[in-house]
């Protein structure tokens, strides 16, 4: 039986946020998500596995500096607790969202991880803890294959990949596939995926043609609609809020507006269970 398999009645969504290539919008879409969610009265917790900080660093945290971070959850694996998992989540109130910041020293959780049984499963269970505190979990990953991308994958019921409409961004969505495949043999059922165009730029061939690529080669799995290119969304980083709250009227919040409801609706309206094996 899963972990979340032995908690009755749960009722939290938990999305990953991933593709195997940076640059693709990965922290503005959990940022645009969670943010979207929240202002709706869910109660939201975003989790940033990525060493680089890119999440932690949008709400006004330090990754280079901070001592408490999603790295204790693996050094503390055998004495998780909830006040423990507790103590570790930020609040940024006016962004209305719980976030779990990410440090630096996960950089070297690839060493620390060799030989150490559930490491893939740690995100899975420290989530467990604060199950009933959150209706939406969703994470922000890095862009590479390893222990923290696998826990996101463990961890969620549903992948969310943001590809920028461009060729190689394409290659870089068909890793992430082939990753995708690979873990789902460790699942009872296969980790339902979504496919965002992100990036959009109508006046360019380039970006044209690569949105058709996308949907002609992934037609049940990508999402009907696109992110445009927005420079709100950088403007909306830089002052550590969500970009519904900078800019509620831009064309890229409205995007991200029609692509939650459209998540949601697709959202099974029994609880799911995390399919990862202990």
């Amino acid at each position: 039986m899963s972990l979340w398999g032995k908690v009755k009645g749960i009722h939290v969504r938990v999305w990953t946020v991933a593709n195997q290539k940076g640059g693709v919008g990965k922290t503005t879409t959990t940022v645009a998500l969670g943010g979207l969610a929240a202002e709706q009265g869910k109660r939201v917790l975003l989790l940033d596995l990525d060493p680089h900080g890119s999440l932690t660093s949008y709400f006004r945290q330090d990754p280079d500096a901070l001592e408490q971070s999603v790295f204790q959850l693996f050094q503390e694996r055998n004495s998780l607790s909830r006040e423990r998992v507790r103590r570790l989540i930020h609040t940024s109130p006016e962004n209305k969202l719980d976030f779990l910041p990410a440090s630096t020293a996960l950089a070297t959780l690839e060493r620390h991880a060799v030989g150490q049984e559930g490491m893939g499963l740690m995100v899975t269970r420290a989530l467990a803890q604060v199950y009933d505190d959150y209706d939406l979990v969703i994470m922000d990953t890095p862009p590479l294959l390893g222990v923290l991308m696998v826990n996101a994958l463990a961890a969620a019921q549903r992948l969310i990949m943001p590809v920028q409409t461009e060729f190689l961004a394409i290659k870089g969505l068909e890793r992430m596939v082939r990753t995708l495949t690979m873990m789902s043999k460790s699942r009872r059922q296969p980790l339902a995926y979504t496919i965002v165009p992100v990036m959009f730029d109508r006046r360019t061939q380039a970006s044209v043609s690569s949105l058709l690529a996308i949907r002609n080669t992934y037609p049940k799995q990508v999402w009907p609609g696109m992110i445009p290119v927005d420079t709100k969304f950088r403007d909306a980083s830089k002052a550590g809020l969500a970009p519904h709250l900078f800019e509620p009227n831009s064309r890229g919040v409205e995007a991200y507006g029609s692509l939650y409801r459209w998540l949601n609706q697709r959202e099974p309206q029994y609880d799911r269970s995390v399919e990862a094996e202990l």
